[in-house]
């Protein structure tokens, strides 16, 4: 108990009051979307109620380690990793979801293997890049480290393009944190420019949509640009204070789209307005900046990567879905972090943050 009370006083107070708005405003909106007339308490608000219960005692049982042990296992992590993301090829156990086979079904509820992957692929990633830093101010280095991500980025991206792009950003900056050449990392970054028409061609039927979706958003024959202009009329009609909880039309008429998850934030726009818009882009960005102090204050370079690995992952994950909804980006399916409908995503954006903040407190010295 003494224990847990030493870790209470130094963790980061700040984070925990960000985390509370986001937990608040995510079920606030849920019991919106899902309101029957009769009572808020849907199945998918219950669901995300308990998510978050879980992924609070989780965040508590990862504060209690110290996060270095990881090391130790990062082998066998590594092995286990990959096998839990091809888990979704197991007849009858993995089901596609929105065109990506990248569900299990459990059959009380479903899992994807994704969202836990992500936070294995930050400390796997963490541990090699700790072990090798010294090696990647040159070309050999950058492609050894390439490797060791690629059977991890590439299957995700295989199976859903979105959770690749994702793990691609934090590949990126993770490895730049931890000391890649600049001008490597320049020529890298023109190379991956000048691949990406030749990219285009290897993506899926429904990739490519939403890729042409977005060049053309004046096409409303494209399922992807009707999406994005259902959203953007929603987080017009909002205004400056919006309509009011429970009192969305667009929401409440289906006009918008996949409205819990992807699109969920043309819904807080359009009931919370401009205001409620800006509140939650405030929260984000006072919670990525807590974790970049984390990072650059963390006593060894492995803690710094996992701070930055997840800073990534939350703060690129806030910017696609937003700068998505209002059509300024591709649609993805990516979704807004502890916000969004998913127990999956929530369990595992709760693990990540406990882990940044176990790395936030033992930066400081915990005394019994």
């Amino acid at each position: 108990m003494a224990y847990f009370l030493n870790i209470i006083k130094k963790i980061d107070k700040i984070i925990l009051l960000v985390l509370v708005f986001l937990i608040a405003l995510s079920l606030a909106i849920i019991a919106s979307i899902h309101y029957d007339g009769t009572t808020i308490f849907s199945r998918s608000f219950i669901v995300q109620a308990v998510a978050f219960g879980i992924g609070l005692l989780a965040m508590l049982i990862v504060l209690y380690f110290d996060y270095n042990g990881f090391e130790k296992f990062e082998k066998i992590a590594y092995v286990l990793t990959i096998l839990l993301q091809l888990s979704v090829y197991v007849p009858g156990l993995g089901i596609e979801v929105y065109g990506s086979r990248a569900w299990i079904d459990l059959r009380f509820t479903t899992f994807q293997p994704s969202e836990l992957v992500k936070v294995a692929f930050v400390l796997l990633f963490a541990c090699y890049l700790h072990r090798h830093r010294r090696e990647l101010n040159n070309f050999k280095g950058f492609c050894l480290a390439f490797l060791y991500a690629l059977p991890i980025i590439g299957i995700v991206a295989y199976e859903d393009m979105g959770a690749g792009i994702v793990l691609s950003v934090m590949f990126v900056g993770m490895i730049f944190y931890a000391g890649l050449n600049g001008k490597l990392f320049l020529r890298l970054a023109v190379g991956f420019c000048l691949a990406l028409p030749l990219a285009y061609r290897f993506m899926a039927g429904h990739q490519k949509d939403r890729i042409d979706a977005w060049l053309h958003p004046e096409n409303l024959s494209l399922a992807a640009s009707w999406q994005v202009y259902q959203s953007k009329i929603a987080i017009g009609s909002g205004g400056l204070w919006g309509k009011g909880l429970f009192q969305g039309t667009q929401k409440e008429l289906d006009f918008v789209p996949v409205k819990d998850s992807d699109f969920i934030y043309s819904v807080i726009v359009e009931e919370l307005g401009f205001v409620g818009g800006a509140a939650l882009i405030t929260a984000y960005a006072v919670l990525v900046a807590r974790l970049w102090s984390i990072a650059t204050s963390a006593k060894e370079l492995f803690g710094s990567l996992i701070a930055v690995g997840f800073l990534c992952m939350f703060g690129f994950q806030a910017f696609e879905n937003i700068a998505m909804s209002m059509g300024l980006m591709p649609v993805t399916g990516i979704t807004l972090p502890f916000i969004s409908a998913g127990g999956s995503s929530i369990v595992a954006n709760m693990v990540a943050l406990g882990l940044v903040l176990n790395v936030g407190i033992r930066n400081k010295s915990i005394n019994f």
